[in-house]
């Protein structure tokens, strides 16, 4: 049930809110709040920075105060890392743990924050609307950044977690601002049960959009706000599609001097590629942004950090912090990221420099947020960020409690201009689009706890099935549109047998065939007729018939005329003045001559007839007889036909003429008109085939992906995972694994090319089976281990076979095992080894942020292996002692 807001009761709660939260709380969190103690879920859909984080705070509150438990899931690790240190700070240490794929601690905790990814595999293993023994006393679970959905790649993990929770534990889905935020609730309510939307556009700390040039700050909207600054479009007959100079755009230094001089600091500079993050900060050296409070303060802190994790930070880096300037993304070590982030929210930090991750949840609030460019490179090329994308970013703009407004700015590039930022910072948000994809791991996780009819059920509740069934209800009308309609001509043409049409039809087309062959042999004949008219026509007499039919003749059938005279031509060839039928009199040449009669008028009736003053000797004149000339006319005889006739032409007439006497006499004459008939029975043939299309579409779009489902049991089958829809050894191995494609990691363990590699051979080894290939200009100076690459080989044949299968199968899940990749495995076995990591950075061109993934990832494969059952008992634990020595700073800090 999706119940409107102004229905909400927003009564006195079960807790004291004012001791829980010392601040009025906005109409949205008190409706959240009432909707929650009246046992119902809640889908909270408000702008980014609004608060809605509070929702989850009271549900804990709540859990702590009944003696039960709450699950709080973040879509990205670090997020779910600062919300676990946020909570222990605000409800206690032993109140709350913490599950992702490098960290579990105080698991069994009232509070367990986790990554969505480690809610759904918890709930894998519980028959759906079953609470199993991971959910003992959960009442609620907190989905985080749920907006999430629309990530291609992990959007499925939200829509799985909500079909799979049990009914009696209430969701709380917080989502950024969405276009269908309407059409999520509606979904929830019928998977999982009452739910209501929460839903604001109000800003407690609103949004001023702001413009810069090299002539400086200005705001992008006009007073009314619905346009863009005229003040800021180019005056003059500037070419539009002229790319402006360089010059002309303003560096990243006077933004920053901009934002400095209007008060507009902190700021979160948004640059949407790690080289140009480091390079802005390399931008602005002797640059200060801190006073000598704020720079004492840094260097304490900045030194205490270094003491504890002196191999954290590079040069670079550490010089521009001492001046409140600095860079965040993925290729800077997690710790500096984190030491980062929590001066920048300790106000020691004036400007970061990040990319668009930073927008993902992580709390970093400022006063400003720069956008660098409203376009980005993608997989496709460059494109415009979408609304989504761009609000996220803006969304970080103004603090609470500290500013009155918040403010976004976007910047003039060589490519982009005013006109552009306003657009977007105009458009409507995005609606969520379903990214349920059907996997291995949900295959076989499924038919573990469920019949294949109870599967089919699942696959039908997701989102994507909802909103399927919302954009075939069009189709669904105009199906039972179709229907009636040729139902009607059904009734209508049922007396006449589907055989009659098709006959008449047939005789329809050989009368056409027959009239076309008739032409032809009347063209043939007038053709050869025409040499041997050319030489009758030196000694034709006046008074002689001929049929005129030609270039100045241009007539559909020819004309009976007598010729009355013969005149020089232009040429050799005579002209003939001739009066015909029709009481007009020609000009003619031979070529128009195509037959002569061998009848003639007598003479005496020739000498009665004088032809037209205005009549003069050109060819295709043509001037209207008088009475005279008319009683003449009316004596012309018109045998055409027979004159021009041969035998061939003749006998193909006689053919036509029988035709058109069998398309008299067809029993379909009897029904009305055949040519009316014939379209009402051709309209209903359109009316079938449409309706058939449509029909096999509309089931195709309903059966999209049980048949997805359907070809990935077929993949299983084939490689023994499945025994009909019963996992094997094999199938319960890959179900127990996480990626993406557990079926080949499957194989590949359990294959016994993996069970005597050493530790480190392992290691190295299984970041192969995980990782696509790298960027083309990376590289390392250490080799790949020879017993992997020995190890790796043997599993060839098999990915090959695998490939093959998926193909044949239409399954396009990744079998990773890519010969680039094979370049950086030593990378692996060398950290696994002990190496140190100021000397394995030394070694590679990676940046350290990668390094740690690349890691962390081999981590989260290698800590899985142990659970998987079936493997040898010597691979697991391989894997456990790669793993123990894989385990030191900078990939695992110390999260508690």
């Amino acid at each position: 049930m999706n119940e409107p807001v102004s229905k909400i009761s927003t009564s006195k709660p079960s807790l004291e809110l004012e001791k829980l939260f010392p601040f009025k709380l906005d109409r949205f969190q008190q409706q959240a709040i009432a909707a929650l103690d009246s046992g119902k879920s809640v889908v909270v859909c408000v702008p980014t920075g609004s608060g809605k984080t509070l929702i989850g705070e009271y549900a804990i509150y709540r859990a702590l105060s009944r003696g039960k438990r709450v699950f709080y899931t973040t879509p990205l690790k670090a997020l779910s890392n600062q919300k676990f240190r946020d909570f222990r700070q605000q409800f206690g240490e032993d109140n709350v743990g913490l599950l992702t794929g490098d960290a579990s601690y105080n698991r069994e905790a009232t509070v367990v924050v986790m990554t969505t990814e480690i809610f759904r595999n918890m709930l894998y293993g519980t028959h759906i609307g079953q609470v199993g023994t991971s959910l003992k006393d959960v009442e609620a679970v907190i989905l985080d950044e749920c907006h999430y959905m629309n990530d291609s790649q992990r959007g499925t993990v939200w829509e799985e977690s909500i079909i799979y929770c049990p009914p009696q534990v209430q969701i709380a889905a917080l989502s950024a601002t969405v276009a269908n935020a309407d059409q999520l609730t509606d979904w929830i309510a019928q998977v999982h049960g009452e739910t209501v939307l929460i839903h604001s556009t109000f800003r407690p700390i609103p949004l001023e959009f702001n413009f810069s040039t090299i002539k400086g700050l200005f705001p992008l909207l006009n007073e009314k706000q619905d346009a863009v600054n005229r003040r800021l479009l180019p005056q003059g007959r500037r070419n539009p599609k002229q790319r402006l100079r360089k010059e002309d755009c303003p560096p990243i230094i006077q933004v920053v001097k901009q934002l400095e001089q209007k008060d507009m600091l902190p700021a979160i500079y948004f640059i949407f590629s790690r080289r140009g993050c480091d390079n802005a900060a390399e931008q602005l050296p002797g640059f200060n942004l801190v006073n000598p409070g704020e720079a004492r303060e840094l260097k304490q802190r900045i030194e205490e950090f270094l003491a504890w994790n002196p191999s954290a930070a590079r040069s670079g880096q550490v010089e521009p912090l001492h001046r409140g300037i600095a860079a965040h993304h993925a290729g800077i070590l997690p710790a500096w990221k984190g030491f980062v982030e929590e001066l920048f929210q300790a106000g020691l930090i004036k400007v970061v420099f990040a990319t668009e991750t930073l927008a993902a949840g992580i709390n970093m609030p400022a006063r400003t947020t720069v956008i660098s460019a409203i376009s980005k490179r993608s997989d496709r090329g460059h494109r415009l960020l979408t609304a989504s994308e761009f609000l996220q970013m803006a969304g970080r703009a103004g603090r609470r409690g500290m500013d009155e407004k918040g403010y976004v700015v976007t910047i003039q590039t060589r490519f982009e201009g005013p006109k552009d930022a306003a657009t977007l910072a105009l458009k409507p948000p995005d609606p969520l689009v379903s990214q349920f994809t059907p996997t291995y791991g949900m295959v076989l996780n499924l038919l573990q706890t469920h019949r294949i009819e109870e599967v089919k059920e699942l696959l039908e509740r997701s989102f994507a099935q909802y909103i399927a069934t919302l954009a075939l209800e069009p189709e669904k009308e105009a199906i039972a549109s179709l229907t009636t309609e040729l139902a009607r001509l059904d009734i209508e043409l049922a007396p006449i047998n589907d055989k009659q049409f098709a006959h008449y039809e047939k005789l329809k087309q050989h009368q056409r065939e027959e009239r076309r062959l008739l032409k032809t042999l009347q063209e043939q004949a007038e053709y050869s007729h025409h040499k041997e008219i050319a030489r009758a026509l030196n000694d034709i007499s006046s008074g002689r018939v001929v049929y005129l039919k030609g270039k100045h003749i241009k007539v559909a059938t020819p004309i009976a005329a007598i010729v009355f005279a013969q005149t020089p031509g232009s040429g050799q060839a005579p002209y003939f003045v001739c009066l015909g039928e029709d009481n007009r009199w020609y000009v003619v040449a031979t070529a128009d001559i195509i037959t002569i009669d061998p009848a003639s008028l007598s003479l005496s009736l020739i000498d009665t007839l004088v032809p037209p003053d205005t009549l003069t000797i050109k060819l295709g004149q043509s001037f209207k007889g008088d009475a005279i000339s008319a009683e003449v006319a009316r004596c012309i005889p018109n045998n055409a036909i027979a004159a021009l006739e041969t035998p061939e032409v003749y006998e193909q007439r006689q053919r036509l003429e029988a035709v058109g006497e069998q398309l008299q006499n067809h029993p379909l004459m009897q029904w009305g008109k055949p040519g009316k008939l014939l379209k009402r029975n051709k309209y209903r043939l359109e009316l079938r085939s449409q309706l058939r299309d449509r029909q096999e579409k509309y089931k195709d779009y309903q059966t999209h992906h049980w048949r997805e489902f359907m070809n990935l049991v077929k993949v299983l089958r084939e490689f023994q995972a499945l025994d009909g829809y019963e996992p094997t050894e094999l199938g319960k191995a890959a179900a127990a694994i996480r990626g993406d494609n557990e079926l080949w990691l499957g194989l590949a363990m359990m294959s016994g090319q993996l069970d005597r590699l050493r530790p480190q051979d392992l290691a190295a080894a299984a970041y192969a089976l995980i990782s696509e290939s790298p960027r083309p200009d990376t590289g390392t100076a250490y080799l790949p281990p020879q017993e992997s690459l020995i190890a790796l080989k043997q599993l060839s044949p098999l990915r090959k076979e695998l490939i093959k299968c998926q193909y044949h199968h239409k399954v396009s899940l990744p079998v990773w095992l890519e010969e680039e990749i094979l370049d950086l495995i030593g990378i692996v076995e060398q950290w696994t080894l002990g190496v140190e990591w100021d000397e394995m950075c030394a070694q590679t061109n990676l940046d350290e942020g990668d390094l740690v993934r690349i890691l962390r990832r081999t981590m989260d494969i290698l800590s899985q292996i142990p659970h998987v059952p079936g493997l040898s008992e010597e691979l697991k634990r391989n894997a456990k002692q790669a793993l123990h020595s894989m385990r030191r700073f900078p990939v695992e800090e110390m999260t508690v």
